[in-house]
């Protein structure tokens, strides 16, 4: 007896599924829990298993190709026996092969055709007067039809009648005036003019039309390669392009002394990592983020069509760097977890990612984003939206510099640890205002290190 493992639905709003690779062939004997084939859809490659034993007897989907939720992709079979049963074996079915058509019937030959009958001379008609363009009565836009082989166009314009808008309620239609017009050659093709709001037919939603500026051709050299476009990699650079197009960007950056949260975790990394819990900084931005989110309300929130929408719950999407690209898993409700719970959150989701056992669910929902480059982050760097909400933090690479503080009613130069924060806000939603003053106020949590561990 066979049974077909149909393209698994790996999210609430997922309706197709690309195979990537398989890791069976038709003949291997599964287990149930065995990885059978990795899947990639809208942000996440799954690798999913089987969920019967058997042997496989039919490959039904071939690599790289995508198909709907539900489709059959593979065929397995209980015993080693069934495997001979007829069925396919090959991604592609072979295409059926129509039968011989029937010999046709013969024709009887073809009367002999009439001589056709002298045709009587068409008297000549008088010539159309050729007159210059600007002297025609401008009643109405003309359409320029070039001429082929005279070099010569006709231009059709409509006889004005009394009531123009008028084509209906017993009015005859105008009757058409044809004029022959002098012309070198035919009009080049108009340009159009670039599309509004950059949603153009260009790659990746790049806009097209432009009226000046000509898109360089590329071209390939004889050593250089060519690396195939993965879904995910054409998926972030759609988002990234019509999240610059349709949002406009604000950049704004804080400098912070990171010294209060770094003794914090000099203090309890240790405990914590015995734990089996990696204690990093961005575990202190995040609860910073959640806290002044409270504060900001109209900072956690998406934009709907023509309107605001101000979430009550706080999901923070965390940038997670895997193999195939970035991918921005969610941390629900984070406002309710601790600075250790937010930490235990970012490496469980991190690992799902790097591991291919992300969801699509994983990865929807989010309020707001923080992304973390990493120790070799650079000073500081602005972030681009996560559509559809309206900001996103970007932290900078800590370093140990000397900077002037009040100690005792006295400047002095001491050596703290400092970091630059970068703010980027949609300005179609958040004011100057309302995002430096959210800053500001991550900037205060964060160098008053009073967190609750």
């Amino acid at each position: 007896m066979s049974q077909q493992v149909r393209m698994p639905q790996l999210g609430e709003s997922v309706v197709e599924g690309t195979i990537v690779q398989w890791y069976v062939s038709v003949g291997d004997r599964v287990e149930n829990g065995t990885l059978m084939v990795e899947v990639e859809t809208d942000k996440a490659n799954t690798e999913v298993p089987s969920t019967e034993a058997g042997f496989v007897k039919a490959i039904l989907v071939k690599e790289g190709d995508t198909v709907s939720v539900g489709t059959p992709i593979l065929e397995i079979v209980a015993s080693a026996e069934e495997l001979s049963g007829g069925s396919p074996t090959s991604a592609v079915p072979p295409s059926p092969t129509a039968p011989p058509a029937a010999p046709a019937a013969p024709v009887a030959p073809a009367a002999p055709v009439a001589p056709a009958a002298p045709v009587a001379p068409v008297a000549p008609q008088a010539p159309v007067a050729s007159v210059p363009l600007a002297s025609l009565p401008q009643v109405a836009p003309a359409s320029t039809v070039p001429a082929a082989a005279t070099g010569v166009a006709q231009v059709v314009m409509e006889q004005p009648t009394a009531m123009p808008w008028n084509r209906g309620g017993g009015v005859a239609a105008p009757s058409p005036v044809v004029t022959t017009l002098p012309m070198a050659q035919a009009p080049a093709p108009a340009v159009s003019a670039p599309v509004p709001n950059g949603s153009g037919g260009g790659a990746f939603g790049a806009p097209t039309g432009y009226r000046y500026f000509k898109p360089p051709v590329v071209k390939l050299g004889p050593d250089d390669t060519v690396v195939k476009m993965s879904k995910r990699r054409g998926i972030i650079a759609e988002h990234m392009v019509y999240s610059k197009h349709v949002s406009p960007h604000v950049p704004c950056f804080a400098e912070v002394d990171m010294s209060a949260v770094a003794e914090l975790r000099r203090k309890h990394k240790k405990a914590l990592e015995a734990q089996g819990v990696s204690l990093t900084v961005l575990s202190f931005l995040l609860k910073a983020v959640t806290q002044a989110l409270r504060e900001f309300p109209t900072i956690n929130a998406v934009v709907g069509a023509d309107e605001i929408i101000l979430r009550r719950d706080i999901h923070l999407g965390v940038a997670v760097e895997t193999e195939e690209g970035l991918v921005v898993p969610v941390i629900r409700n984070a406002d309710t977890l601790s600075v250790s719970g937010l930490a235990k959150a970012v490496v469980e989701l991190a690992d799902k990612a790097r591991s291919k056992k992300i969801t699509v669910d994983d990865l929807s929902g989010g309020t707001f984003t923080v992304s973390n480059p990493g120790r070799r982050g650079n000073l500081f760097g602005a972030a681009v939206i996560n559509q559809p909400q309206v900001g996103i933090v970007r932290m900078g690479e800590i370093v140990r510099r000397p900077v002037v503080r009040n100690v005792q009613g006295e400047e002095v130069i001491c050596i703290r640890s400092m970091m630059y924060l970068a703010l980027t806000y949609d300005h179609r939603i958040i004011d100057g205002v309302t995002g430096n003053g959210f800053l500001y106020r991550i900037r205060e949590l964060l160098e008053a290190g009073q967190f609750q561990i």
